[in-house]
């Protein structure tokens, strides 16, 4: 039997051999340009040129406080957040995301029985049950919007007032002047909150949207990686349609055809069109690297429990936010833009609220740096008058700019809360991520 001290002592000997190897492969590693931080705490000097345009704002959730880091190019700043505690967030994310499931819940059962109605049952339970679930949906309508009003208000007072006024946002932009950038960095289940429509939304002036143009970035990383020059190649400046106005089990997009339409002409040869049959999860895959830009509008859907599986709802299946980030490691999409006119594309996991598991970030990620998404179930026609919007502004100088996109998705969504009247819930769910 051999020796136990020896063999402890030749363990030993092994651990520590491949303590140096490892030491020694990290050492190679950062030796490598760009990697001088691997396995390291980022440098506040690294991550300052993220906030280069306009100031960053991470807003910081933990139980013993709740404080706002406002990153600038010069430095980093805390406010603080008295009035905002983990128990506040949670309850208020919770009544947040029970209106808009009630909602959802209210459409499905709405478009079931329009739909054997249709179908020719016309008995009186099929009347009742029709004319019960209008009703049930215009009770959940006003019950998301009386709760989103408050929700808005409550981010206002607690979050976005205090931040805007240390960094001197205090009036609405004056007509003529330029809107000043503002980029949030939420953490927690801050991450699944509209912070961007943050407000009062009464004419008074006191809202985010009145002061600064905003946008979301996953990280500060993030947003320094995604401001770095493309790699020219005009081969790929076209634009991919991804159009789906029927797939099985979902009521039909009527509008799909408008932003179809609207996409084909404005790109005519330079436009990828797929769409019913033609638009499956392969195809798309394996068209996303051949396209700087690309548009989807149809059915898409987020699982709150496993954010991931969420995604977009194709011909033959989900495009998963898995599927995405696989594509990361095989071939980066390295695009300009992306408009995910479709549901729930920005919305994130509950129980990893801190991971950015979004359909909108998993884009941003693997390469595309300008990112369109919704925060919740958006209606078709809202979505193709919000994207009509959207390009009109990039295309008006003749060439399409879509580095103006932040821009661009501010004005649509201030023409259908000021000139329409439209109610936050129009409105709101649309979100930018990137530079």
């Amino acid at each position: 039997m051999p020796d136990g001290r020896a063999e402890v002592s030749r363990a030993v000997d092994r651990r520590v051999a491949l303590a140096r190897e490892w030491d020694a492969l990290v050492r190679q590693v950062r030796e490598l340009d760009g990697f001088g931080d691997f396995l390291r705490p980022p440098q506040p000097s690294s991550l300052l040129p993220a906030a280069a345009h306009g100031p960053v704002v991470m807003v910081n959730l933990s139980q013993w406080r709740c404080d706002a880091l406002i990153v600038t190019a010069d430095g980093v700043r805390a406010v603080p957040l008295p009035g905002v505690t983990l128990t506040a967030v949670a309850e208020r994310t919770g009544g947040y995301l029970r209106v808009l499931r009630a909602v959802d819940q209210a459409v499905h059962d709405l478009c079931a029985a329009r739909e054997r109605y249709d179908d020719g049952d016309h008995t009186p339970e099929a009347i009742r049950r029709y004319t019960g679930a209008k009703l049930a949906l215009n009770r959940a309508a006003e019950t998301r919007e009386a709760t989103l009003t408050e929700l808005l208000a409550w981010l206002w007072d607690e979050i976005a007032a205090p931040v805007l006024a240390d960094l001197r946002l205090t009036a609405p932009v004056a007509e003529g002047t330029p809107w000043p950038r503002l980029w949030w960095c939420p953490t927690g289940l801050l991450t699944l909150l509209p912070m961007h429509a943050a407000g009062h939304h009464d004419g008074t002036g006191r809202a985010v949207i009145d002061r600064a143009i905003s946008s979301y970035t996953p990280s500060l990383r993030a947003l320094r990686a995604a401001r770095r020059p493309l790699d020219p190649n005009p081969g790929d400046e076209r634009m991919l349609v991804v159009a789906l106005e029927r797939t099985t089990g979902t009521p039909p997009l009527t509008d799909v055809a408008r932003e179809r339409d609207l996409l084909t002409s404005l790109f005519s040869s330079r436009a990828t069109l797929l769409e019913g049959e033609a638009a499956t999860t392969g195809t798309v895959r394996a068209e996303l690297p051949r396209h700087r830009w690309a548009h989807f509008c149809c059915h898409g859907g987020q699982d709150l429990a496993a954010p991931s599986q969420g995604g977009l709802l194709l011909h033959d299946r989900v495009l998963t936010i898995a599927d995405i980030s696989a594509d990361l490691s095989a071939e980066p999409y390295r695009g300009e833009f992306a408009f995910l006119s479709a549901c729930m594309t920005a919305t994130g996991g509950v129980d990893l609220p801190d991971e950015a598991i979004t359909l909108a970030a998993a884009l941003h990620h693997t390469g595309y740096r300008q990112v369109i998404g919704t925060l919740w179930s958006v209606y078709d026609d809202l979505a193709a008058d919000v994207a009509e919007a959207v390009y009109a502004d990039l295309t008006a100088s003749g060439r399409f700019e879509p580095g103006r996109a932040a821009h661009a998705l501010h004005r649509a969504v201030h023409g259908l809360r000021d000139a329409r009247g439209l109610p936050p819930s129009a409105w709101t769910p649309f979100v930018h991520l990137g530079p």
